[in-house]
C-alpha cells in the first residue's frame, strides 16, 4: 500500500468516525469502549502516516507546493478549485486524488463541511511572525561601569554643595603725582607747584537673580597742591569728595527696574582758595542726600563695551546741611539755618565705555530740578592705559547750579579740569 492510498482511506475512515461520534451525541447513548486491539493499532499506524505526511509537508515544500495534503486533516472546508477542476470542460484538465477524495465527500457527506473559501479568504492568509534582530553589542553603559569588585572597594565620596553666593565686588584704585619746578630767575616768570590726587571706587552688588537686586558704590578723591605763590597754606585740596550711591531695585522687565536711590555726598578737607584765609566749604558743609523713587533701565550695548544703568526719577527729595551756619549762605541755605530741602525729579546716568583696548570713558551725569531751580553735574573721566599699571586721566566736569549766587562772567556754570599721569589698579 503507498502512501496515497493510505492517506485517501484513512480520510474515508476520520470520516466514518466522526459521523458515528455524532449520532452517538445525539442518541444521548453512553456505552463501554469495545474498539478492538487491531481497530486501535490500524488507527496509530494511520496518526503515524499522517505525521509523515505532515513532516514531508513542513521540510520540502516540493512535496505539497500547493499546500493540498492538509486539507485532509484541517476542518472539512469547500474549496472552490475541487469543483471546478470536477466541472472543467478543458482536455488538459487532470483532477487529483485529493481532489476525487474532497469531491466524493461533498457529494455524499454534505453534513461533514464545516466551512467554505470564502470564509478563509475573509479571514486571510497565515503570517509568520516577523523575528526583530537583537543587538547583541554591549552598551557603554557596562564597559565603563565598575565590576562588582571595583565597586566594594571604592571609598564613599562626600559630596558638599556649596550655597551660591550672589555677591559681586569689584573696585579699582588711582594715584597721580605731578611735579613742576621753574627757577626764580625764569625768564618767562611762573612758579613751582607739586600736587597729588587719589581716587578710590568700590562697589559690592547684590543680584539674586530672581528680580532683587542691591547696588552699592563708594566713590572717594582727595587731591592736594602746594605753590609756592601761596604765603597762607602749606598745601590746599583741589579735588576733594566723598559720595554714595544706593539702589534697590526689583525687576519689571528684562532691563527695567522699579528703584529707590539713595545719594548722599560731602568731602574730606577744608576748601580754601591761594591766599586767601576764607574757608569755603568743609566735611559736612555741604552734605547733600537725594532720595528718589522712580525706575532703572540697564544699559548693555557695542555687545558689553558699554555698560550701566539710567535712573528715571519722576518723585525725589534733596536735602542740602551744612554743620557751620556760616557756610549756609553759598549754599541757599536761610541765615541762622543747618538745612534745606524741597521735592523735585531726578535723573542719573552712569556709564562705562570701553572705546578701545587702551582707552575707557566713565562718564556720570545727574540732574535735579524743583520747576523752580535746577542742578546739573556732568563727569566724564578718560581713562588712557599706558600699560597693566600706569595709566594717563582727562577730567572735565562741567556744573550747573542756579539756586547759588550768580558770578559775572560764567553766570551758573561751574567748570573743573585736569590731567594726571600715574599709578593705577583694578580688580
Amino acid at each position: 500500500m503507498n502512501i496515497r492510498s493510505i492517506i485517501i482511506f484513512s480520510f474515508v475512515l476520520f470520516a466514518l468516525s466522526a459521523n458515528s461520534q455524532t449520532r452517538y451525541r445525539r442518541n444521548r447513548v453512553h456505552a463501554a469502549d469495545t474498539v478492538p486491539v487491531l481497530v486501535k493499532s490500524y488507527m496509530d499506524s494511520l496518526a503515524v502516516a499522517r505525521a509523515r505526511v505532515d513532516s514531508v509537508y513542513v521540510a520540502d515544500s516540493v512535496a505539497d507546493p500547493d499546500g493540498k495534503y492538509s486539507r485532509l486533516f484541517v476542518p472539512l472546508t469547500f474549496y472552490h478549485d475541487v469543483a471546478g477542476s470536477a466541472f472543467s470542460m478543458s482536455p488538459n484538465n487532470r483532477m487529483g486524488d485529493i481532489n476525487k477524495v474532497l469531491l466524493d465527500v461533498y457529494l455524499h457527506r454534505p453534513d461533514l463541511v464545516l466551512g467554505t473559501q470564502n470564509q478563509l479568504d475573509l479571514a486571510g492568509s497565515v503570517h509568520k511572525p516577523k523575528q526583530e534582530t537583537v543587538d547583541t553589542s554591549i552598551d557603554i553603559i557596562e564597559k565603563v561601569s565598575p565590576k562588582v569588585n571595583d565597586m566594594a572597594e571604592t571609598l564613599p565620596i562626600n559630596i558638599y554643595v556649596e550655597k551660591p553666593n550672589f555677591w559681586t565686588f569689584s573696585g579699582d584704585y588711582s594715584l597721580q603725582l605731578f611735579q613742576n619746578y621753574i627757577s626764580d630767575n625764569w625768564y618767562k616768570g611762573g612758579e613751582s607747584n607739586y600736587s597729588m590726587l587719589a581716587t578710590v571706587t568700590l562697589q559690592a552688588n547684590y543680584n539674586n537673580k530672581q528680580r532683587f537686586r542691591w547696588d552699592n558704590k563708594l566713590e572717594m578723591r582727595l587731591g592736594f597742591q602746594n605753590t609756592k605763590g601761596d604765603t597762607l597754606h602749606t598745601v590746599r585740596a583741589s579735588e576733594d569728595l566723598i559720595r554714595y550711591t544706593g539702589k534697590v531695585g526689583l525687576q519689571a522687565s528684562k532691563k527695567w527696574y522699579y528703584t529707590i536711590q539713595l545719594i548722599a555726598s560731602t568731602q574730606f578737607m577744608r576748601g580754601l582758595k591761594s591766599n586767601d584765609p576764607h574757608v569755603y566749604s568743609k566735611f559736612l558743609a555741604p552734605l547733600y542726600v537725594n532720595p528718589s523713587l522712580g525706575m532703572d533701565y540697564n544699559v548693555n550695548w557695542f555687545k558689553g563695551k558699554l555698560k550701566g544703568s539710567a535712573h528715571l526719577a519722576p518723585i525725589a527729595y534733596n536735602l542740602t546741611y551744612v554743620r557751620d551756619k556760616n557756610l549756609g549762605s553759598r549754599f541757599g541755605i536761610d541765615a541762622g539755618k543747618h538745612t534745606k530741602s524741597d521735592f523735585g525729579s531726578e535723573v542719573t546716568i552712569d556709564l562705562n565705555w570701553q572705546i578701545t583696548k587702551d582707552v575707557r570713558w566713565k562718564t556720570r551725569f545727574y540732574g535735579y530740578t524743583t520747576y523752580k531751580r535746577a542742578i546739573m553735574e556732568w563727569e566724564n573721566t578718560f581713562t588712557f592705559v599706558v600699560n597693566k599699571y600706569i595709566s594717563s586721566n582727562l577730567f572735565l566736569y562741567p556744573r550747573f547750579d542756579d539756586g547759588v549766587s550768580r558770578d559775572g562772567d560764567l553766570g551758573y556754570w561751574q567748570m573743573k579740569e585736569y590731567i594726571s599721569l600715574g599709578f593705577s589698579y583694578g580688580f
